[in-house]
C-alpha cells in the first residue's frame, strides 16, 4: 500500500482512520474536507480542488480521505491509488458516531478546517446540505451503492478494496497493517 483512499459515509471514522493509517505507512494524509472548505465555510473553486487533488495523487505515497466523486472516483485520486477503505459501518453506528462528534464540535467550539465551526443553528435546518447529521442519513444508501458498484467495475480493476463493517475489524486491519510494517499494534 502507498496510496490509499480512505471512503465512506460522513461519521464514518474516515480520517481518524486515515490518520492512523498514515502514521503506520509514513505517508502523508490529506483530508480533502480541509481543501475543500475554505474559511466560512465557502468551497473551493472546482477546477482549483480539481488542480490540488492532481497534485496530491502525483505523490509516491499518501492516504487521502473524502468522498468528492469528482476528485475520487472519476479523478487522480482513485487513477493513482493501490488501494480503497471503504469504512461500511451499519447507519445506526454511523449516526450515533456522528451526532456524538457533532454536538462534542458544537459545544466546544472545536475549530475544524480553516477556522471553520460547526453551529447549533446547522443542526436545527432541514436541508442536509446544511446539517451533517442529515446529510449523512440522506447518503448512506447511496455510498453503499456507489461504492459496492465500483468494486465490480472494470474501471477500478487495479485497485485493492477493502471493506470495513465494524470499528473492531477497522481496529483489527490496522493492526495488521501495523504488524506488517513493523510498527505494532495500534491504539
Amino acid at each position: 500500500m502507498q496510496r490509499v483512499s480512505v471512503v465512506g459515509n460522513s461519521g464514518a471514522g474516515k480520517s481518524t482512520l486515515a490518520a492512523q493509517l498514515a502514521r503506520v505507512l509514513a505517508a502523508p494524509h490529506v483530508e480533502l474536507d480541509a481543501l475543500h472548505h475554505r474559511a466560512g465555510w465557502v468551497p473551493i473553486e472546482p477546477e482549483v480542488f480539481l488542480a490540488e487533488a492532481a497534485r496530491i495523487a502525483a505523490g509516491d505515497r499518501w492516504v487521502v480521505d473524502g468522498n468528492y466523486r469528482r476528485v475520487v472516483m472519476e479523478g487522480p485520486i482513485w487513477e493513482r491509488a493501490d488501494t480503497v477503505v471503504w469504512l461500511r459501518l451499519h447507519r445506526r453506528a454511523v449516526m450515533v458516531q456522528l451526532v456524538r462528534r457533532t454536538l462534542r464540535r458544537v459545544v466546544t467550539r472545536q475549530p475544524l478546517w480553516n477556522g471553520n465551526r460547526e453551529r447549533w443553528r446547522n443542526l436545527l435546518r432541514w436541508a442536509p446540505e446544511d446539517n451533517i447529521v442529515r446529510w449523512a442519513w440522506t447518503q448512506h444508501d447511496k455510498y453503499e451503492r456507489r461504492f459496492s458498484g465500483a468494486m465490480g467495475d472494470p474501471r477500478y480493476a487495479h485497485l485493492r478494496f477493502v471493506e470495513l463493517r465494524s470499528r473492531a475489524e477497522v481496529r483489527a486491519w490496522l493492526d495488521s497493517v501495523a504488524s506488517a510494517e513493523g510498527t505494532g499494534p495500534q491504539s
